[in-house]
């Protein structure tokens, strides 16, 4: 049974083409990776739990990984144009039931990003302005990110774009202010970069622990593909939006990175860092207090605010992304149709509200069962997310070498053999690294009695090992859908390769 081409061409069926350009795409890509919240959460715990000084080449390192990613990528992007983009890749390269198994684990993995970050947002503004309960504040921001969500996807664009750029701007000016005096010890290249010392401690213990932070750092640059269907050349706008993203997130990590150690010295980082973030029960502080140092209290209360604004920007970002893959599966008739129509406006509007609801109900969850913002919904989330977002990375991997195969054109064998694969192998790695750390990422409440994730690999209890295997579990569960409903993956199939 397959879809009828003109219903899949209806302007109900058509995402709105022509609203964003590169650097549109851009915006929602680096505002979904959230790097003043990746410096003020995630470098110093790598820092101090994985490899000190050289924290910034272990982010320097998964850039490099996923730019080698985003080679094969941007060139299935010439291939294929469609909001489903992650499973739309893998079904062409690896089949329709293993496209529907990965757009499972995606939903899952935005849905959850999505939840965590609504978890630290509703914490910090609690926490920072009070007035209201955690809660409270987290669905007003629900409120907001749902309402702009089913405007134009140009207007979420703009409004990301505002709030990117003040969040970029205040890390650059802290980052050169720091590396411009030097700090305590000078520019120390070697302590930060040298492969040695990023590889300090071993893959299975200090030096993954900062590989795992930093991978989990880069989730949300792939949603460039996402926005294909919607730009306004998605032949040459995804692969741009993808190297500029990617590279500038990069550059922007390992840079700022190396930029906290310089101000603290290489030497003393370590203790430089617990110092300054009382035993990292506030890492932020890290960033607040050399901001201030380096440049003047100003930076610091500016950066505090635009955290929050950071967090916002993220909340928009896998909202529209989580929606347009459940709009993706409704018009290839896995959902029911309706959820594969759009708005007035152009947004997929029944899918952006789904979304909500689902947010929403978690939401109430959690308050009513008194759970914390930031210790659960935050922790527990975020670590699932990632490690649902690498597997998929991975999968596209191999759906790209073997689409290639299959459908020989003019690219060379960098980008359709060798790229792919050294970027599957440092996924793989990463995967390993991220579940075998898990503790770290998603907190004490998996762990088993008397483990302490810094030193024993895995050692989850049975909620944390559900947490970790859910992304597996979701891939089974999708996979066993495409089977049971054979009649569907034929309309799914006009989607995925038209």
């Amino acid at each position: 049974m397959a879809l009828d081409q003109k219903s899949q061409e209806s302007p109900d069926r058509t995402l709105r083409k022509g609203r964003l350009g590169v650097i549109g795409i851009v915006f929602f890509v680096v505002a979904a990776a959230a790097p003043l919240v990746g410096m003020t959460g995630a470098v110093p715990v790598a820092i101090v739990l994985g490899n000190g000084a050289a924290a910034p080449g272990a982010y320097l390192f998964a850039g490099i990984v996923l730019l080698l990613f985003s080679v094969g990528y941007a060139a299935m992007s010439q291939r294929v144009t469609n909001t489903g983009a992650f499973f739309a890749y893998v079904g062409r390269g690896l089949g329709r039931n293993a496209g529907i198994a990965s757009s499972f684990v995606s939903i899952l993995a935005y849905l959850t990003i999505q939840l965590a970050i609504y978890g630290f947002f509703g914490g910090v503004m609690a926490g920072q302005v009070g007035l209201l309960p955690w809660w409270a504040w987290t669905l007003l921001a629900w409120l907001v990110v749902t309402g702009l969500s089913l405007a134009r996807v140009d207007v979420g664009a703009k409004l990301l774009g505002v709030l990117m750029l003040a969040e970029v701007t205040v890390l650059v000016i802290a980052a050169v202010a720091i590396l411009a005096d030097g700090g305590p010890e000078g520019l120390n290249w070697g302590a930060s970069f040298s492969p040695d010392l990023i590889l300090a401690g071993g893959l299975a213990g200090s030096a993954g622990i900062a590989f795992a932070f930093a991978f989990a750092s880069f989730i949300g640059f792939e949603a460039t593909a996402i926005y294909g269907e919607e730009s306004v050349n998605p032949k040459r706008a995804v692969p741009r939006a993808t190297y500029l993203a990617v590279g500038l997130i990069t550059v922007l990590f390992a840079f700022t990175a190396f930029a906290l150690v310089t101000g603290m010295g290489a030497s003393n980082v370590i203790d430089q860092t617990l110092e300054r973030s009382g035993g990292l029960e506030d890492p932020a502080a890290v960033l607040f207090t050399l901001a201030s140092e380096y440049v003047g209290p100003w930076l610091a209360t500016l950066m505090s605010i635009l955290v929050l604004s950071s967090l916002f920007a993220g909340l928009l970002a896998f909202q529209n992304a989580a929606s347009r893959y459940l709009f993706a599966l409704g018009r290839g008739g896995v959902l029911a149709s309706s959820v594969g129509t759009v708005n007035g406006r152009g947004a997929p509007g029944r899918a952006s509200i789904i979304v909500s609801i689902i947010s929403g109900v978690v939401i109430v969850l959690f308050a009513a069962f008194q759970l914390d913002p930031i210790g659960n919904m935050f922790f527990w989330f975020s670590g699932l997310a990632v490690v649902a977002i690498v597997l998929i990375e991975a999968l596209v991997c191999v759906a790209i070498i073997r689409f290639f195969l299959q459908n020989k054109g003019t690219e060379n064998i960098f980008v359709t053999m060798i790229a792919p694969i050294l970027a599957f192998i440092g996924l793989v790695l990463a995967e390993y690294l991220l579940m075998s750390r898990f503790g770290l990422l998603a907190g004490d409440l998996t762990l088993a009695a008397g483990v302490d994730p810094t030193v024993t690999a895995f050692g989850l209890n049975a909620f944390g090992w559900f947490l970790v295997l859910s992304p597996f579990i979701a891939f089974v569960i999708g996979y066993v859908v495409s089977l049971v409903r054979k009649n569907l993956n034929e309309e799914l199939l006009q989607d995925v390769i038209s």
